[in-house]
């Protein structure tokens, strides 16, 4: 969420209109850039408000930094329901209630570490054209990004939806490009970009900000501009 996050400010800056919803529990996809704890999220709303169909688009929907669009779906308590269903909810509210219009990019950022029907539902619906996997050189990651690029596999043949490429968050493990790099080709795409480690990136989380507000003359800001460009 924080490689996403810094993403599209850069994206932001250049003057594209983002919206970005948050298919994650956690609720965690849009605070650097609403400057937020979390956001309240569709199915938090529609539980207080009753059901999804009494709520308004300006009820779920914030702006923030660079005038980026920001949405979060939520899920149910641990342990309780589907977070998967959260994901579908809301997309099909967002497209009844047109938050789709006049936007150049819509970013969903989804979990990476469960791969189920309703989280993959942006890749099996065709809501998503290119899927970005930011993963590490550690192994879960790696394989992680494995699995998430079975699923994606099992859908394209339905819909148009493709691995658009990996993006490397280094923890500064041993060989980490080199590994990142063998991963990319082994499933057949590109190694987008390898964003280096940086302490500036815990500095601006630790205030809700991305680097691009908090330190837009770092060579990191850098990193996030290259990677969007």
């Amino acid at each position: 969420s924080t490689t996403s996050q810094n993403t599209l400010a850069a994206l932001a800056e250049l003057g594209q209109k983002i919206l970005i919803v948050g298919c994650d529990p956690k609720a965690d996809s849009t605070r650097l850039i609403l400057h937020a704890k979390a956001q309240d999220t569709i199915l938090s709303l529609a539980a207080s408000a009753g059901s999804v169909e009494d709520l308004e688009l300006e009820d779920v929907m914030k702006v923030g930094y660079k005038d980026i669009r920001c949405v979060e779906s939520g899920g149910p308590e641990p342990g309780v329901g589907c977070a998967g269903r959260g994901v579908i909810t809301s997309i099909n509210f967002l497209e009844e209630n047109g938050a789709y219009e006049n936007i150049d990019y819509v970013s969903y950022d989804v979990l990476g570490d469960v791969v189920c029907g309703g989280f993959a539902m942006p890749i099996r619906e065709n809501k998503a054209q290119e899927i970005y996997i930011v993963m590490s050189g550690e192994m879960m990651a790696m394989y992680a990004a494995n699995n998430i690029s079975k699923g994606i596999l099992k859908y394209a043949n339905s819909g148009g939806v493709r691995l658009g490429g990996l993006i490397c968050n280094e923890r500064q493990t041993d060989k980490e490009l080199e590994l990142a790099e063998a991963l990319a080709k082994k499933l057949g795409t590109q190694l987008i970009y390898f964003v280096p480690r940086d302490n500036v990136v815990q500095h601006a989380e630790l205030r809700r900000m991305t680097v691009l507000e908090y330190a837009p003359d770092s060579k990191q800001a850098d990193h996030y501009r290259k990677l969007a460009a």
